[in-house]
């Protein structure tokens, strides 16, 4: 197992820093860096061995990682879906992060792996999506598979009135996977009854997003390595379409595993939380504060959740009221409230047209941003959501190639990292 990954687990599941880990292991915090960088990295350095086996012997003695219900191996009785994040534990999320360390060289195109050879992908989206469904096709064909699509009601067999029963069982006749988008809350639910082939929640109106939420906490957690932060006692503000935002759902409760959270939701009373959630995070020992003011909510934020309006969940009677341009996450807002370090990050799209006043494109060019480095990071986390629902996690490491094509270096000319080191 690359060093890389075993350092990340370690922090992980040892709930360290970085400096607290190099005073753990007795070495200095730049020595840490460089074993940390990856493998392909001319300035990575490779890790004493007596280092390696303190670590593992430090891990040996946790307790091993439960796995939650969506974790489950494949080739079990029953196959298990992803439909929610809430049969999640905090060991079981961290350990399924720890696959997406793994899958890290593959997404970002210096390996390649044949795992999932012969294996079929369904991407059945009944709702429009672009990155989603692309980032879910990519990751599948990354370990090896084919993808099969399919996009809106018009060209599916249930504008003819189809059964969402009938049309689960006949694509499990098909495919080895199925990621199922729907508009409409308990959908997906209702596709994954009628079959024993995994299906993954791609996003069921305003319920939840979980492959969203777990590629956010992902980035979370790995920016907030490189400024020596854990997310038990951060400050998470969130800001925007609160009440039809599944994004803000999944994600909020993954957070709820952490400790000591600070909970801030920005909106008009319109969009707020859903108070059932609130409640329920309320509940878990976190500190939650729901207001207008974004100013005020801002300072000493460690991460700002920004949301588009979903205005395409609105029922007919409803009508945007008070939101104004004062919840709009621009350059001169963060540059006034926020800190250096804070991580600025939205589920995209973003709407980019006058007077939407979503995130604002005039923060392309900050380092704070992190919208990419979540698309990125998608496609690694989405490669260990079907490595491990399909059970050929343990063989990725051993099926590890070098690419034969050209690999950019930066994805884009603003670019200020490789995008293999990201």
């Amino acid at each position: 197992m690359p060093q890389q990954v075993i350092l990340r687990d370690a922090m992980r599941r040892l709930n360290l820093t970085r400096d607290g880990l190099s005073q753990r292991l007795g070495v200095t915090r730049r020595a840490l860096d460089s074993w940390m960088l990856p493998d392909h990295s001319t300035e990575m350095r490779k890790m004493p061995d007596i280092a390696r086996r303190f670590i593992l012997e430090l891990l040996k003695g946790l307790a091993p990682a439960p796995q939650s219900v969506e974790q489950q191996p494949a080739n079990s009785e029953r196959a298990h879906h992803l439909l929610s994040v809430d049969g999640y534990t905090r060991d079981s999320v961290e350990d399924l992060l720890r696959v997406a360390d793994i899958m890290q060289p593959i997404a970002r195109r210096q390996k390649t792996t044949r795992v999932l050879d012969g294996a079929v992908l369904a991407n059945l989206f009944f709702e429009a999506s672009t990155r989603t469904r692309l980032s879910f096709s990519a990751a599948f064909a990354r370990l090896g598979g084919s993808v099969c699509d399919t996009t809106g009601f018009t060209f599916s067999s249930m504008a003819k009135g189809e059964s969402i029963q009938d049309t689960s069982r006949v694509i499990s006749g098909y495919a080895d996977a199925i990621v199922v988008r729907h508009p409409e809350l308990g959908a997906v639910a209702e596709f994954a009854q009628a079959t024993h082939v995994p299906v993954i929640n791609a996003g069921d109106g305003p319920g939840e997003h979980p492959s969203q939420a777990l590629l956010d906490l992902y980035t979370i957690q790995r920016e907030f390595s490189r400024f020596s932060k854990l997310i038990d006692g951060a400050r998470i503000v969130f800001v925007g379409d609160l009440k039809y935002g599944r994004t803000v759902h999944s994600l909020s409760k993954l957070l709820a595993l952490y400790r000591n959270l600070r909970l801030t939701f920005v909106s008009p009373e319109s969009l707020m939380m859903p108070s059932a959630l609130i409640e329920k995070l309320a509940g878990q020992g976190h500190h939650i504060e729901q207001t207008q003011d974004l100013a005020q909510a801002l300072a000493g934020a460690d991460v700002v959740y920004a949301t588009r309006i979903q205005k395409e969940r609105f029922a007919q009677e409803e009508t945007l009221e008070g939101y104004s341009a004062d919840f709009q996450i621009n350059s001169a807002v963060v540059n006034r409230y926020c800190g250096a370090d804070t991580l600025i990050m939205h589920p995209l799209p973003r709407d980019s047209r006058p007077g939407a006043n979503d995130l604002s494109v005039d923060l392309n060019r900050d380092s704070r941003l992190a919208i990419f480095k979540q698309t990125d990071n998608g496609v690694a986390v989405r490669m260990a959501i079907f490595a491990t629902l399909l059970g050929v996690q343990d063989q990725v490491p051993h099926s590890l190639r070098e690419v034969g094509w050209r690999v950019p270096v930066y994805l884009a000319p603003e670019d200020e990292v490789p995008y293999s080191d990201q």
